[in-house]
């Protein structure tokens, strides 16, 4: 059963209603035009970086494109509908995705987690040879690495 307050998905509006906001300081955001015009380009702008920040740091070591992805996806869905739907169905996908993994057996989530980690240190290995490698690296490690084929 869904919640009293939460947004209506049923109606297209490209922004959502007043009475599906859930703050008062948005409301109030809202009666006035001019704060509102503002307020949604500031979020849009926001949102719009965050997401075109994401496919561009994904392929850097550490967590960038797709947490990235969904922040700018849940700054859009806090004033645009079209953003909202788009993030409940990605929400649905990852729910039925973890279900999904959670039911295999143990053998074939080692197998997956293995192939995952294989899948970063080949990132890792292309990432040093196209940039080369860092000279902040401790010394063990950099004669290490320039053992490696393409890391010289």
């Amino acid at each position: 059963m869904a919640e009293q307050n939460s947004p209506d998905r049923t109606d297209h509006n490209i922004t959502l209603d007043a009475q599906d906001d859930r703050w008062e300081w948005r409301r109030r955001i809202r009666a006035n035009p001019r704060k509102l015009l503002f307020y949604r380009i500031g979020v849009g702008v926001v949102g719009g970086l965050l997401i075109i920040a994401a496919p561009l740091t994904g392929w850097l070591p550490g967590p960038g494109g797709i947490p990235l992805f969904i922040a700018g996806l849940a700054v859009l869905s806090s004033e645009f509908e079209w953003a909202q739907r788009l993030l409940y169905r990605v929400r649905d996908l990852v729910k039925a995705l973890t279900a999904w993994t959670g039911k295999q057996p143990a053998w074939l989530k080692a197998l997956g987690t293995l192939a995952l980690f294989l899948c970063v240190i080949v990132a890792i290995w292309l990432y040093l040879a196209v940039l080369g490698v860092p000279g902040w690296f401790p010394d063990p490690w950099e004669s290490f690495l320039h053992k490696l084929p393409l890391l010289h």
